[in-house]
């Protein structure tokens, strides 16, 4: 259990420093693609991405507690190798997101697997805010930027335009975060994070795509409801 709890604060570090050996990423190219698209719809508005800044931290607090103070914990041990396997996945995808977008679509959606594996393996009751609450916002983000992913190289290989691109992964955020709420009720934080990213869509769509704009919002304001209730249907008490 050390071992591992260890290795993923070495792998969390790693991750973090490997967002500054490699360019601010906010999207794929559009020169990748065959089709050539300036500002895919279903991309979230650039400010949407300093959420990494929170991840990185929060998530490097709960590796160096984890260690500190949990090393020998079940609880904490049984998110590790998830945990750690996304990491390492993480570590090196900005650096092939610049050069392949397709190899970085299918390493997303790896790295969301193995982050709702964590996730949803995280004791709700055990430390919430330390070993559940970093692992909500990372799979939160992930359930909407892998969507985002497939949405961009949907539209960028002509497979379906841009708009119904961005509806289709749309609902996909939807349907698969009201699912991971719903297992995980008492953590709203993965909820409001999916939230933040339909909030991102629907700025980036304002001025272009109101059609776009109009179904993310609905879309957050699906998620955010549901969200709330499920909490409180769990904490009736508050």
């Amino acid at each position: 259990m050390t071992l591992r709890a260890l290795l993923l604060i070495l792998v969390t570090i790693a991750f973090g420093v490997a967002s500054f050996l490699t360019p601010p990423f906010t999207g794929f190219d559009p020169a990748q693609f065959p089709v050539q698209i300036a500002k895919p719809a279903v991309q979230p508005a650039g400010y949407a991405f300093a959420i990494w800044s929170v991840i990185y931290l929060w998530l490097i607090v709960h590796a160096l507690y984890g260690f500190w103070a949990r090393a020998r914990s079940i609880d904490w041990d049984e998110v590790r190798i998830p945990l750690i396997t996304s990491l390492a996945i993480g570590t090196v995808w900005l650096a092939v997101a610049g050069l392949f977008p397709l190899l970085a679509t299918v390493g997303i959606l790896f790295m969301l697997a193995t982050a709702l594996v964590a996730f949803l393996q995280a004791d709700e009751y055990y430390d919430p805010w330390l070993l559940s609450a970093p692992l909500a916002i990372y799979a939160g983000w992930l359930s909407a930027a892998s969507a985002v992913s497939v949405g961009v190289v949907l539209a960028g290989y002509g497979i379906l335009s841009d708009s119904l691109s961005a509806f289709v992964m749309i609902g996909v955020v939807v349907a698969v975060a009201s699912l991971v709420q719903w297992l995980r009720p008492r953590m709203p934080l993965y909820g409001l994070t999916v939230v933040w990213a339909l909030v991102g869509i629907v700025v980036a769509n304002l001025q272009g795509n109101l059609i776009v704009a109009a179904a993310a919002g609905g879309a957050a304001f699906t998620i955010a409801s549901f969200t709330y209730r499920e909490w409180r249907r769990h904490n009736p008490s508050l």
